[in-house]
């Protein structure tokens, strides 16, 4: 507990370009633009398999093949090929990361709807797209946002690594703290990556309160 009086109690920490708004804005950036674009491949691929059911086991099957890869690994070989100095060392490794859970929560959203409502949203005249987004989409929505929020919260979370390139972030605190043995630095910095997640957490079950109509919500 001293440590975290320490850490947030020494107001070296609150400004400045290394300190606690600084490191968060960087933190977000990272995780923010990595979320967004796994999120653009993600959902509408997910979308397409789940509804016409074209390329569905060779998606999955990447999909989950992607998580076995190491997020650090991974990292170092984006960084020896494309060198530091960029974000892409940073990104690459996170948008590899949120993808598999957007994308197979995505898919079985849609392939999981009820066929009787597919079949009824076709008897009332409506065709392809107008199927997916005004039939299927609502009722998968929950598990579209499980998967949204799955990717968010490893993505804060392992967003930690832009530290290892020398990038910024949260992760500073961190890599840091263990480098200098300031030890005060790596709680802080650990307890801001959880509070950031946390948030992110509240942030999506408030979205899907708004969102998700009660019927559907009482469904699942």
């Amino acid at each position: 507990m001293s440590w975290l009086i320490d850490f947030f109690g020494n107001a070296a920490n609150w400004s400045g370009p290394y300190g606690i708004p600084v490191r968060l804005l960087e933190h977000l950036e990272f995780s923010g633009v990595a979320f967004l674009i796994a999120a653009l491949i993600a959902v509408p691929l997910g979308m397409l398999t789940g509804h016409t059911g074209r390329g569905a086991l060779i998606v999955v099957v990447s999909a989950n093949a992607a998580r076995a890869l190491p997020t650090l690994g991974l990292l170092v070989l984006v960084v020896l090929l494309a060198g530091v100095g960029t974000a892409a060392p940073v990104l690459i490794p996170l948008i590899v990361l949120a993808v598999p859970p957007i994308l197979v929560n995505t898919h079985e959203g849609i392939r999981g709807v009820d066929p009787d409502l597919r079949d009824a949203a076709y008897g009332m005249g409506l065709r392809g797209r107008q199927v997916l987004f005004r039939a299927l989409v609502p009722v998968a929505l929950p598990l579209i946002l499980l998967g949204l929020r799955l990717a968010a919260i490893q993505v804060v979370s392992t967003a930690t690594i832009a530290a290892f390139v020398g990038l910024g972030g949260l992760g500073r605190f961190i890599i840091d703290g263990i480098a200098t043995k300031t030890y005060a630095d790596v709680i802080g910095g650990a307890v801001l990556v959880a509070a950031l997640a946390l948030a992110v957490q509240l942030g999506f079950t408030l979205l899907q309160r708004v969102t998700v109509s009660p019927g559907v919500r009482n469904l699942r």
